[in-house]
C-alpha cells in the first residue's frame, strides 16, 4: 500500500467524521420531540438518489448488484446496529460522553485488524489500546451513582461500527465504496420501516428514560425546520457513508482508525455551543486517555511505516 493512497485513505476518513458530527448534532436537537425510527425513514429516503449518483460515478449502477450484496446486507446489518445504538445514546446522555465511549471503535478496530486482517501490532501500540479501554470504563464509571445503562450503547456502537469497517476492508477489493453505502442505507430504512410499523400509533412510548422515549415515541408530523434537519441527515449520511467506507476500504485500517478520534474536538464544541454541556474532571480524564491512546497508536503507526512499508500497528 502506497503512501498516496494511505494518505487519500486518511482524508476521506477526516472528512467523514467532520460530516457526521453534523448528524448528531441534528439528531441530538430532535431526540426530544421526535421518534428515532422517523428521523432514520427521512433521512434515508433522502439520501438514496445521492447514494445512486455516487454509485453512478464510482463504476456505475451495475456495481450496486454483484454477486456480493448478501454479504453487503449483512454488513449493513451490523452497521444499522451501530448507528442505532448510537443514536439512542445521544437522547439520554451529553453529546461529549455518548461520542467518547463510540471511540472504543477505533480500539476494537486495531484489535480486530489483527484478527481478520492479518495486520501487525506492534506491543506498544497493544499497550496503548489497553490505556484507551482504561479510559473507556472511567468514563463509564460502572458501580457509582453516575452510572447510566445508556453508557453501554455507544459501547455497543464502537464494536458493530468496528467490525462493520473491518469488513468493509475484506471487500474492498471486489465492491465500491458507493454500493457498500447503499445497501447499508437498504437495510437502516427496512429497520426503520419495522419499527415505525409497531411504534407509529404511540402505544408502547415509554418515557422512563431518555433514550427509551427517543426509540418508542409515537410518529409526529414534523415542522418544516425539523423536517428540513432530518432531510439535512440524508444528505450528510450519505456524504459521510461514502467518506467513511472509502477510507477503510484503500487505506490500512490500523492506519486510519486513530483519526476517528478527531471527532471528539466537534463532539465537545457542539455540546458546549448548544447544551453548555462540559465534562467533569473524570469524564476529561477518560476523554484524555481515549483519545491519548488512539494518537500514540497513530505516531507508532507513522514511525514503523517509515521504517517498513509492510508493517502495520
Amino acid at each position: 500500500m502506497n503512501r498516496k493512497t494511505t494518505t487519500l485513505g486518511i482524508f476521506y476518513l477526516i472528512a467523514g467524521i467532520s460530516v457526521f458530527s453534523v448528524q448528531d448534532l441534528i439528531l441530538k436537537l430532535i431526540s426530544g420531540g421526535y421518534p428515532l425510527y422517523q428521523a432514520m425513514l427521512i433521512r434515508g429516503f433522502t439520501s438514496i438518489p445521492f447514494l445512486l449518483a455516487f454509485a453512478h460515478f464510482d463504476g456505475g449502477l451495475r456495481t450496486l448488484f454483484s454477486a456480493g450484496v448478501s454479504k453487503m446486507l449483512l454488513r449493513g446489518l451490523v452497521m444499522f446496529i451501530a448507528y442505532f445504538s448510537f443514536y439512542i445514546a445521544l437522547a439520554g446522555l451529553p453529546l461529549p460522553t455518548t461520542v467518547a465511549l463510540f471511540y472504543s471503535g477505533p480500539l476494537f478496530i486495531t484489535l480486530l485488524s489483527v484478527l481478520f486482517l492479518g495486520e501487525r501490532v506492534s506491543v506498544t501500540a497493544w499497550a496503548a489500546v489497553v490505556l484507551g479501554f482504561i479510559g473507556v470504563v472511567i468514563m463509564v464509571r460502572p458501580g457509582s451513582d453516575l452510572f447510566d445503562w445508556a453508557a453501554i450503547l455507544p459501547i455497543l456502537s464502537g464494536l458493530t461500527y468496528a467490525i462493520s469497517m473491518i469488513t468493509a476492508r475484506k471487500m474492498g477489493g471486489t465492491e465500491t465504496a458507493a454500493a457498500l453505502a447503499f445497501w447499508s442505507t437498504i437495510v437502516f430504512l427496512s429497520g426503520a420501516g419495522l419499527m415505525a410499523l409497531y411504534y407509529h400509533d404511540g402505544s408502547h412510548t415509554n418515557t422512563s428514560h431518555a433514550s427509551l422515549a427517543f426509540l418508542t415515541r409515537g410518529w409526529i408530523t414534523p415542522t418544516p425546520r425539523d423536517l428540513a434537519l432530518m432531510m439535512t441527515c440524508g444528505v450528510v449520511a450519505a456524504m459521510g457513508l461514502w467518506l467513511l467506507t472509502q477510507a477503510y476500504r484503500i487505506a490500512a485500517a490500523s492506519t486510519v482508525a486513530p483519526f476517528e478520534y478527531l471527532g471528539l474536538i466537534w463532539s465537545v464544541l457542539w455540546g458546549w455551543l448548544f447544551w453548555r454541556d462540559w465534562p467533569d474532571a473524570q469524564g476529561w480524564l477518560g476523554i484524555g486517555i481515549i483519545a491519548g491512546a488512539g494518537l500514540f497508536v497513530l505516531l507508532q503507526e507513522s514511525r514503523r511505516s517509515a521504517q517498513s512499508p509492510k508493517a502495520v500497528v
